[in-house]
This record gives structure tokens, C-alpha cells and sequence, in this order.
């Protein structure tokens, strides 16, 4: 039976590792429950890791092959499998059921799906939790926001006070990133030991109307297109400067092109110094165009360089709202552009 979350610490802290780990749901969740497994398995001296991203055209025979191949640098080895869709399809399901029948000494299986609902349970989930662990992360239900927010902020030694939470909680808009990007702040920005209240974090956190271009990009990047836009006008009426929120906006796009073009994705946001919540949001964005689509992007990009500059004819900030609009939402942004 799959475990909860509040099991998921007590498991982690066993003396031995389970032979296989299915973590599934939330994706902030899952992932940092996939960093505190690999960091439990470096402690008990799992050094060698291999990495399988489960895309377009995986051979699930490499599963097999990993299985079976002999270490020539550790005696213990962690697999890494990334099945994002949670579907691995007949083929997949039957090479994970078989893996569990019999999993391989000194070897432990991860396998980590960032979109999930029971609707992805099947036989190869249920072997999993049969042959070892198997976590459901689900997000945290509106009314228990607080109480989350609350306890990530204790854990990273904050003293909030009940209307600090609350105010957080409310500027977070349910996003579980924002969340933690924010808490993470806020824990280098409080003298240890202070009372966080909420005119201090007033004056600490950006309010909602307040957005960054990282937030303007992350939004864009993760299919939010209403939310994105209304960063973008909420940036547009505090009298932003449009030039920096394009120049980043476009380090964004040429990473995804590059991305796009590679052949080996894994590899290429290697290369690009990603952390694994940035991988998967490009992962997301990739999937919903095609590589012309990005460099359609940066022409667009061009054009609001120039009009900006007073070099081209045009409105820049309605070109941004389309650009915007283009990286969100690539198909609606067609027709939009098109009509």
C-alpha cells in the first residue's frame, strides 16, 4: 500500500534502502523527496548513479541492461529512471513489473513521475509496491496550505507568526515553487532567531501585483498564459524598464532552443547547469512546440528589440503580450497571430 508523506521520513531514515522507489505527484514534492533519497544513498555508499529519462522512443531494454550490467567502480549503484507522464506504456510495464520480480543485489531502483493521478495506477505501480516503496505526494489541499507553508518555514528555522503564514499563503497563489523560492528568501533575509511577523514580511516578499522576471519567464515556460500576462501588465504599470525583462526572457529562449536541438535532452540541460525543477519546466515547454516554434520566438524577440530601440515601427509591449502569449500558449498564440 503506498505510504503518505509523513511516512516518507521515517522510511528515508531506515538503515537499509528498499530494492525500488516509486515517488509520484506533486512536482516540487517529488522532486525534493528524489534529492533526499539520493542523498540518503550516498550516505550508505551508493556511489555510482545512472541516469534514464523515459522520452519519445526509450528502449526499455536499457532498463534491463542497466539491471544486469556489472559495476566497474562501486559494489552499489542507484538507478535514476524519469518517467514524467507516469505512463510508461505495455512495454514499459512489463520491463518494470519483471525488474521487481527479481531486482538485482546492491542496486536500487528510483523511479520518479511528476504527473500524476490514479487514473496511472497499473500492474507495473502495484509490482513496484510490492517489491519495495511506493510515495503519493499530493499537493496540499487550499485549507492546508497554511499549515505547510508553516511547516517549511520552521524548517528552515523561521519563528513566523499565524498572520505571517497567512500572508504568505495568500501572495503564493497556491504555486508550491513560488512557496519555497520564497521561503528560501526569507531564510537568508531573517536575523536567526526573529519574530517573523507580517510587517516584516510585508516588507521582505513581493505582493502578488509585484513580479519579477524570473516569475514573468517561469510562468510563460510552465503554460500559465493568463498568469503570465498579468505579470507582465502588473510589471508594465510599476513602469518596469521592457529591455532587461526581454534580455532575460530571451537567455530563456535561446536555452530552450538549444534544448530543442539536442539530440540527447538529459545531456544538454546537463550542459545548461539546470536544477531538476528548471529541467522539467523546459521538459513541459518543449513538449507543447516544436523547435521552429522557438526560433519564431526570438524573431519576435528581434522585433521588440528594435521597436524598443526606436528601430522598427510598433508598440513593444502589446509585441511582449503576443511573445508571451507565443511561449504559453504556442497553438492559441498561433491562431491569435494568424487572425
Amino acid at each position: 500500500m503506498p505510504l503518505n508523506p509523513g511516512q516518507w521520513s521515517r522510511q528515508l531514515a531506515a538503515p537499509q534502502l528498499a530494492p525500488v522507489y516509486l515517488l509520484v505527484g506533486e512536482e516540487l514534492l517529488v522532486l525534493e523527496a528524489a534529492d533526499a533519497l539520493r542523498a540518503r544513498a550516498r550516505e550508505l555508499g551508493y556511489s555510482e548513479r545512472e541516469v534514464m529519462s523515459v522520452e519519445s522512443g526509450f528502449d526499455w531494454d536499457d532498463l534491463a541492461r542497466a539491471a544486469a550490467g556489472m559495476s566497474l567502480f562501486a559494489t552499489q549503484r542507484l538507478l535514476d529512471l524519469r518517467l514524467p507522464t507516469a505512463r510508461p506504456g505495455r512495454e514499459g510495464s512489463a520491463a518494470l513489473s519483471a525488474y521487481c520480480e527479481n531486482p538485482p543485489p546492491d542496486t536500487v531502483l528510483l523511479v520518479t513521475c511528476t504527473q500524476w493521478a490514479k487514473a496511472n495506477e497499473g500492474a507495473w505501480s502495484r509490482a513496484i509496491d510490492k517489491a519495495g516503496i511506493m510515495v503519493v505526494f499530493w499537493p496540499p489541499r487550499p485549507n492546508e496550505l497554511p499549515a505547510w507553508i508553516g511547516a517549511r518555514m520552521k524548517a528552515h528555522g523561521l519563528n513566523p507568526s499565524p498572520d505571517a503564514v497567512g500572508l504568505l499563503s495568500q501572495r503564493i497563489e497556491g504555486n508550491l515553487l513560488a512557496a519555497a523560492q520564497e521561503v528560501d528568501k526569507l531564510a537568508v533575509l531573517v536575523p536567526q532567531g526573529a519574530r517573523l511577523d507580517a510587517a516584516m514580511l510585508e516588507d521582505l516578499v513581493a505582493d502578488s501585483a509585484r513580479f519579477d522576471a524570473f516569475k514573468l519567464s517561469d510562468a510563460a515556460f510552465a503554460g500559465e498564459g493568463a498568469r503570465a500576462l498579468r505579470i507582465l501588465a502588473g510589471l508594465q504599470a510599476e513602469g518596469e524598464e521592457l529591455i532587461p525583462l526581454l534580455g532575460w526572457l530571451v537567455k530563456q529562449l535561446e536555452i530552450a532552443l538549444r534544448l530543442a536541438s539536442a539530440r540527447d535532452f538529459a545531456a544538454q540541460a546537463k550542459a545548461e547547469r539546470l536544477w531538476a525543477a528548471r529541467e522539467q519546466l523546459f521538459r513541459k515547454a518543449l513538449r507543447r512546440a516544436p523547435r521552429e516554434h522557438w526560433l519564431r520566438c526570438l524573431a519576435q524577440a528581434a522585433l521588440i528589440d528594435r521597436q524598443s530601440k526606436g528601430r522598427a515601427d510598433g508598440q513593444p509591449w502589446l509585441e511582449m503580450q503576443r511573445l508571451v502569449a507565443m511561449v504559453a500558449e504556442p497553438r492559441a498564440a498561433k491562431v491569435l497571430i494568424d487572425a
